[in-house]
């Protein structure tokens, strides 16, 4: 049987308004959907959990995830509306948001008995009622069976930051072999801690990641990483770019690095990531802000194929195209 992610998380029109006073422009988005997107160019087989309307916008979702070859892993109609979000473009590429979304996660019963080689969530979808709680029990029960992993992208316009979203993202997180977070995620839960104390304590959690990514924007990314007693912690540049804007940068950074690692990951995922050096971090968050600098560089969440980035420097993490 083929190795599948799933990915679950929104999906969300994005309006774009750009600087300057253009007419807005509307494009299917959501971290999820980007994530899902962003796998299926890079070749890797996907299916996507998430939530839209039976409605013009979720139409546009639909047609851009059929394009892309991402399957859907249940029936998304399960929202009134389709989610948005507008995203503010400044002279600088940077992109601020407001947002009008709800979540659920659709039926899943139809999923094949064998569990998915990697589940992915995302931002919203462990957060974010009235699907969370679905969402965590399902992270929980899959776990001991294969690799759960776990973007963080926090959206505080949204939930907040208080203590029941931090419990939340520790819940999600401990059922996770590896979590991404950004430095501004990391920022906004605790405040009080630097990046490293908050990879840390998440790296502590029982049972919990045996790695965290932090992406630093144009700074690049990090990782921290714990087998036993032994620590590992490293960073990368960012590969540079004329930056478009930043929509969407962070999730094709999350799917280029799964891209990466994915040789490793499925049951017994813990021990083989738990043994990557810093050699093979660096090829694999090297590829993955390779990856992240084309969406960068383009309008959009418009993430690259294979074909776009070249031939990675694929190190000991993975030797399969």
């Amino acid at each position: 049987m083929t190795a599948t992610a799933l990915v679950i998380g929104e999906a969300v029109l994005d309006v774009v308004h750009a600087d300057g006073g253009a007419a807005p422009d509307e494009r299917p988005g959501g971290s999820a959907v980007n994530v899902a997107v962003a796998l299926a160019r890079l070749g890797r087989p996907v299916r996507l959990a998430t939530a839209y309307a039976d409605d013009a916008a979720g139409a546009r979702i639909a047609a851009h995830l059929g394009a892309a070859g991402v399957d859907l892993a249940g029936d998304p109609h399960v929202l009134a509306s389709t989610p948005r979000a507008d995203a503010v473009i400044d002279a600088t590429g940077a992109a601020s948001y407001s947002f009008a979304v709800g979540w659920r996660l659709p039926d899943l019963r139809e999923l094949p008995s064998r569990p998915p080689h990697v589940v992915h969530l995302t931002s919203l979808a462990p957060l974010l009622a009235p699907g969370g709680d679905d969402v965590l029990t399902l992270a929980e029960r899959v776990a001991p069976a294969t690799c759960v992993t776990y973007d963080v992208n926090v959206r505080p316009a949204i939930t907040g930051t208080g203590p029941d979203v931090v419990d939340r993202v520790l819940r999600t997180a401990a059922a996770a072999t590896l979590v991404k977070a950004s430095d501004e995620d990391l920022a906004a839960l605790w405040p009080e801690r630097s990046v490293g104390e908050s990879a840390a304590a998440l790296l502590a959690l029982p049972g919990g990641p045996v790695a965290v990514v932090v992406t630093h924007g144009g700074e690049g990314a990090s990782w921290h990483a714990c087998s036993g007693s032994d620590w590992s912690t490293g960073g990368v540049h960012a590969a540079p770019v004329e930056a478009a804007d930043t929509i969407g940068a962070g999730d094709t950074f999350a799917a280029a690095l799964l891209d990466h690692l994915w040789p490793l990951l499925g049951p017994g995922a813990r021990d083989r990531i738990a043994a990557l050096g810093p050699e093979a971090w660096t090829a694999a968050l090297s590829w993955a802000a390779r990856a992240a600098a084309v969406t960068v560089g383009r309008v959009g969440a418009d993430p690259p194929t294979r074909a776009d980035l070249g031939p990675a420097d694929l190190g000991p993490a993975d030797a399969s195209p």
